[in-house]
């Protein structure tokens, strides 16, 4: 019986290693030269770790062995304490280790720093001086994704498109809660923040349809929170704006304020004339033209403010109220039960309504703002 059951045990692993080969290893296998050189960090850390711990297993396991009980030929020494060879040994081969991975993190952190502009294509492909890089501008909303082509006059929902070997510029925000915007073939994570901007440099080396998604969760709808990039040579980059151009409708301010409405699901769209400085209207939380932009409120800040006569300024920095009915209202959670409004420290976080009505007897009810 006990035979059985150590071979049904066994057999049990199997459907384990099936689930497992399914696994998407993208990570460890990408296109972009950025995504790339981030991989090959990740083996050479756990390739230094692995010098200690694998003779550390291996040892453990010998020693355990040797000196078992029934082993009556091994060494007895209840009096040993000490070895100078052994502590050298000991105590050098982790600090080795320590100071060799200190020296790649180093190194990597300023050579992978995603606001670094990059100085070449791949590892055998320096960066030519004639090579325009491709921008981008990425906003992320409730729950889909929004690319600006500046340098083309179009944008899109939950697809985007690069030319290979050209380096990608991102400029990245999000309208009103944060996420992470993550292509795992081109490069790592960098957050979507709402009144911040983020940079991100990457670049595709391969042809191929590659996925992005949010890595940061950001409500009901943030597991569908997915997009396509197309990794594309130049000719079909081409064709794809193309498209965009004749398939896209205009994108103005009454249409963003439509398409940033929380939405799941979100099929691909394509606008093909975008208002001028929309983007940075996203960006100072002011595509609604009753909003106050951020940039005029860290102003009114930096000249110290405006007295209690700036009270009317409250409602026009009310910047996300979705949940509410007025300004006054209880914030509903989606399954309408009522909610909590959220704290930072002691004070209400700006651009949340603070629920009970009260307001505050700041000038401007400022934050304090980093701004790229």
């Amino acid at each position: 019986m006990l035979r059985l059951a150590k071979i049904f045990s066994r057999f049990s692993v199997i459907p384990l290693i099936l689930l497992l080969s399914g696994c998407n290893m993208v990570v460890m296998a990408p296109s972009g030269d950025i995504a790339v050189q981030q991989r090959n960090l990740i083996i050479i850390s756990v390739v230094l770790m692995l010098i200690i711990i694998i003779p550390v297993i291996f040892l453990t396991l010998f020693f355990a062995w040797k000196y078992r009980q029934s082993n009556e030929e091994a060494a007895y020494e209840p009096d040993w304490h000490h070895s100078t060879r052994l502590e050298l040994v000991i105590w050098s081969a982790p600090l080795a280790i320590i100071i060799a991975l200190g020296a790649v993190t180093w190194i990597s952190t300023h050579q992978l720093d995603p606001y670094r502009p990059l100085d070449r294509i791949a590892e055998d492909k320096p960066l030519s001086a004639d090579v325009k890089p491709l921008s981008v501008e990425v906003v992320a909303l409730d729950w889909k994704w929004l690319f600006f082509y500046p340098d083309y006059g179009i944008a899109t929902v939950n697809e985007m498109a690069a030319p290979v070997d050209r380096p990608i510029n991102f400029k990245i925000t999000a309208s009103a809660v944060m996420n992470s915007f993550f292509i795992p073939a081109l490069a790592g994570q960098i957050y979507a923040m709402p009144g911040m901007e983020t940079k991100l440099h990457a670049v595709i080396n391969h042809p191929g349809e590659y996925q992005g998604l949010s890595a940061n969760y950001s409500g009901a709808g943030f597991s569908h929170m997915r997009f396509k990039f197309h990794g594309l040579n130049q000719a079909d980059f081409d064709q794809w704006i193309q498209k965009a151009k004749s398939q896209g409708t205009a994108l103005g301010r009454p249409e963003y304020l439509a398409l940033a409405q929380p939405s799941e699901r979100n099929p691909v769209q394509y606008f093909n004339a975008v208002d001028d400085g929309l983007y940075n209207a996203i960006l100072n939380m002011c595509a609604d033209p009753s909003k106050m932009c951020m940039s005029e409120m860290m102003h009114i800040d930096a000249k110290g403010g405006g007295g209690k006569e700036s009270q009317e300024n409250r409602e026009r920095l009310i910047y996300d109220n979705r949940d509410a009915g007025h300004a006054d209202a209880t914030p509903v959670k989606a399954d309408g039960s009522a909610g909590h409004t959220m704290q930072h420290g002691d004070n209400s976080m700006q651009g949340m309504d603070m629920g009970n009505g009260s307001s505050s007897d700041s000038s401007t009810g400022s934050v304090q703002h980093q701004d790229h």
